[in-house]
């Protein structure tokens, strides 16, 4: 277990090097010394919606997904995280408000955890950690404008295509009810488009 605990934070930091590359051995040390990682069970929520997030989290190894619940009770799934990604609704993390949505463990998840507090000290103290928020930030935006204009300019199929596309590993992960609600149509119209292509 403590192998497997080095492992995550470890990968954590790789993945903060490489895409902030700037960051100097004293900012990683400082971005290490307030991580903490946490084993989830399936199903475990990781963020409740009308709560505040106090922590940023990067999956090492599992699937979550994030929801909302709307006005008939429906669950409607908005994004999935795996491995390398990261587990928060970044604009009420930084804004300190309220989640709209909640993320919940689609599998056994581990997954590092970084205070806001200790990312807001180490903007204070290093230019290249606030750097590394900002990166975070423009990335969050990235996805969150693609699948903006998915839903404008795209038909079902094309973001059921762009989906396999760009996560050739989740297909046999998440069920069927999950992914037709993330592509904004119903199951029997996704099982449909999968017939349609399997024929060729």
């Amino acid at each position: 277990m403590i192998l497997q605990l080095k492992s995550a934070i470890t990968t954590y930091l790789n993945s903060v090097r490489s895409l902030c590359s700037k960051l100097t051995d004293n900012e990683l040390n400082y971005l290490e010394s307030g991580l903490t990682v946490s084993e989830l069970k399936s199903k475990h929520f990781y963020i409740h919606a009308n709560t505040i997030q106090r922590e940023i989290g990067f999956v090492y190894q599992g699937l979550m997904r994030s929801f909302y619940v709307d006005a008939k009770g429906n669950e409607i799934t908005v994004n999935f995280v795996r491995e390398n990604r990261y587990a928060t609704y970044y604009t009420a993390f930084i804004t300190r408000t309220p989640s709209n949505y909640y993320f919940q463990c689609i599998e056994p998840t581990i997954i590092v955890n970084i205070s806001y507090k200790h990312i807001q000290a180490g903007y204070d103290k290093y230019p290249n950690i606030e750097r590394y928020g900002r990166l975070i930030a423009e990335a969050v935006l990235q996805f969150q404008q693609k699948r903006i204009e998915s839903f404008l300019f795209e038909t079902a199929e094309e973001r059921y295509l762009d989906f396999i596309k760009e996560n050739p590993d989740l297909f046999n992960r998440v069920s069927l009810s999950h992914l037709s609600s993330f592509l904004g149509i119903e199951r029997q119209t996704l099982t449909r488009i999968r017939q349609k292509l399997a024929k060729g």
